[in-house]
């Protein structure tokens, strides 16, 4: 079996996976009376959501593992040869996905048991998320990662031991900038589905076949899960969903050994969390003042005006951008 039919085959899987677990996991959630607290200072209208079922990050969660678990033994049965070291990116950065995931489950549970937005303090959660990070890091060290990283026109850079501090809080920042992200129907989802399809594309033209199947049905799935995410969305990822695909899009990156290439792909997810930073710290220093009318930076556009559909359109398309200049940068540089 040729790579291409693999990837095609992988692709509608994950895709046929996730759009199925939806018709059978909602109404589950319903059931259970999973449903996403509204919090009060969001914008108005979104009290029309109170109750639409979180967790809904199970589904492509489930879709890209199981596809995975599938895809896996047929790659390497057909003769694809890879390093141990490509091996263990690959399913030590699937784990640590699921482990993100794992941390926004129980977030996400605490939440909807004490019916409030709230779940995880703050200070468990970089803890738990520092640790996963380190323990994903750790076993790259263990399996003969060297710490140099790979910048496109420049070469390899070897950061040393601050390498693993910068990964580490790299990752965490990553994570949560995604998390961020995940606000308005279907914003996440088409954000990602960019990001994975960039990534994917990279790690296939450095014959990084296992990354590149990953990167392939991670991005299906997120297709899959915007049938009943988009507006007006049936089902909320949480933070089940965003922590995990925050996960996968640090493991890709540290996969194919270009997380510099997150600057211009993740340039919607810095601009999230960036903008809560500065409208928490503007805030404080004036003392009640706001920078922006709300963050995250996409309810300051639904403020100004702008519905959640052409929010995810122009902040897609700042992604595909940034994923055709990462791809050029893989391919020229």
């Amino acid at each position: 079996m040729s790579n291409s039919i693999l990837h095609i085959g992988a692709a509608v899987v994950a895709f046929g996976l996730t759009a199925l677990l939806g018709k059978l996991l909602i109404p589950f959630l319903h059931k259970l009376h999973f449903g996403q607290t509204i919090r009060e200072i969001g914008p108005s209208w979104h009290k029309g959501k109170q109750g639409t079922p979180t967790m809904g990050g199970l589904m492509f969660i489930l879709g890209i593992v199981l596809t995975m678990c599938a895809a896996i033994p047929i790659l390497y049965r057909t003769g694809a040869t890879e390093t141990q070291l490509m091996q263990i990116k690959l399913f030590a950065g699937l784990g640590m996905a699921v482990a993100f995931g794992v941390i926004g489950f129980m977030d996400d549970y605490i939440g909807v048991v004490k019916k409030r937005n709230l779940g995880l303090t703050e200070g468990q959660k970089l803890v738990l998320q520092f640790a996963v990070a380190a323990a994903y890091l750790g076993s790259l060290a263990m399996a003969g990662a060297n710490t140099a990283t790979t910048i496109p026109f420049v070469g390899r850079i070897d950061l040393g031991f601050w390498y693993y501090i910068l990964a580490a809080i790299l990752i965490v920042g990553l994570v949560n900038a995604v998390n961020f992200t995940d606000g308005i129907d279907g914003l996440n989802s088409t954000v990602t589905f960019f990001v994975f399809l960039a990534l994917g594309l990279c790690a296939g033209a450095q014959s990084m076949t296992g990354l590149s199947l990953l990167g392939t049905a991670s991005a299906a799935a997120c297709i899959g899960f915007l049938v009943w995410n988009f507006h007006p969305a049936k089902v909320f990822m949480g933070d089940t969903g965003s922590l995990f695909l925050g996960g996968m899009v640090a493991a890709l990156a540290f996969g194919i050994d270009m997380p510099v290439l997150l600057l211009p792909l993740g340039l919607v997810y810095w601009m999230e969390i960036l903008s809560v930073v500065l409208q928490v710290t503007y805030f404080k220093a004036t003392h009640g003042k706001r920078l922006f009318k709300m963050s995250p930076i996409h309810h300051h556009f639904e403020m100004c005006g702008w519905s959640e559909v052409k929010i995810c359109a122009v902040f897609g398309i700042v992604t595909l951008l940034g994923g055709v200049l990462s791809v050029l940068c893989v391919l020229f540089g």
